[in-house]
């Protein structure tokens, strides 16, 4: 079962760091497989976010839009893609850390056993360039 997690400090607090990842318009900036995303009015639970996002090797496009499960600022967010071949769970915690917020972000997905056997090295290494992706979305929030 793909599966990627990550701690990472960011010196902001902890409201404008959950403001910054609740916002889906702020995935394009920072989250290299997003080709396209929009949410249909403000983000809360039960949202459904459309997205769509890069395929293996980064060709083409596949639409993974996934429904909000959990909004409670500023301390977590979650959602479960609910469309496309990979049906991936993840959420962000925020903790204050210092003068900063800690984000531990974990994402992983259930594969039946052809989709495991066909797509589970890329599912992995798209999980792998979300989590490796929160370096630039601290940059991208510490510099405002």
């Amino acid at each position: 079962m793909p599966d990627a997690h990550r701690r990472i400090v960011i010196d902001r607090s902890p409201d404008a760091v959950f403001a910054f990842f609740a916002d889906p318009n702020n995935d394009l900036r920072w989250r290299p497989i997003v080709k396209r995303i929009a949410a249909a009015g403000p983000v809360r639970v039960g949202s459904v976010v459309h997205q769509v996002v890069t395929g293996p090797g980064g060709r083409g496009g596949f639409p993974a839009d996934y429904e909000v499960t959990a909004y409670e600022p500023p301390s977590r967010f979650a959602f479960r893609v609910i469309k496309g071949p990979v049906r991936p769970v993840g959420e962000y915690r925020f903790a204050p850390a210092g003068s900063g917020t800690e984000v531990s972000f974990s994402i992983t997905a259930e594969l039946g056993l052809v989709t495991k056997l066909f797509l589970g090295r890329q599912v992995q290494n798209s999980m792998d360039l979300d989590v490796a992706a929160l370096d630039k979305a601290k940059a991208l929030i510490e510099s405002t």
